[in-house]
C-alpha cells in the first residue's frame, strides 16, 4: 500500500532524510521518498498504521498537512 502525507517544515535534503531515516525505524521493510521541494512524503510497502506514520514524522518536528 502507498502512503502519501503532505508536510510542511521541510527546507533540505537533511529534513528528506532525517524523515525517512525515522520512518524506516519503525518498518525497516518501508521505502520512503520524502521530498522538500514537491512538501510530501511516500510511502511503499509499509505495514505500520498511517496514524503511526504521522505520528513518527511530526515527532521529527514536521507539520503532516493531511494524507491521500
Amino acid at each position: 500500500m502507498t502512503h502519501i502525507f503532505h508536510v510542511q517544515g521541510m527546507s533540505c535534503g537533511h529534513c528528506e532524510k532525517a524523515i525517512e531515516r525515522a520512518v524506516r525505524k519503525i518498518d525497516p521493510q518501508a521505502v520512503v521518498k520524502a521530498s522538500h521541494t514537491l512538501a510530501s512524503v511516500e510511502i511503499n510497502h509499509c505495514s505500520v498504521t498511517p496514524d503511526a506514520l504521522i505520528a513518527v514524522i511530526q515527532g521529527e518536528g514536521y507539520v503532516v498537512q493531511n494524507r491521500d
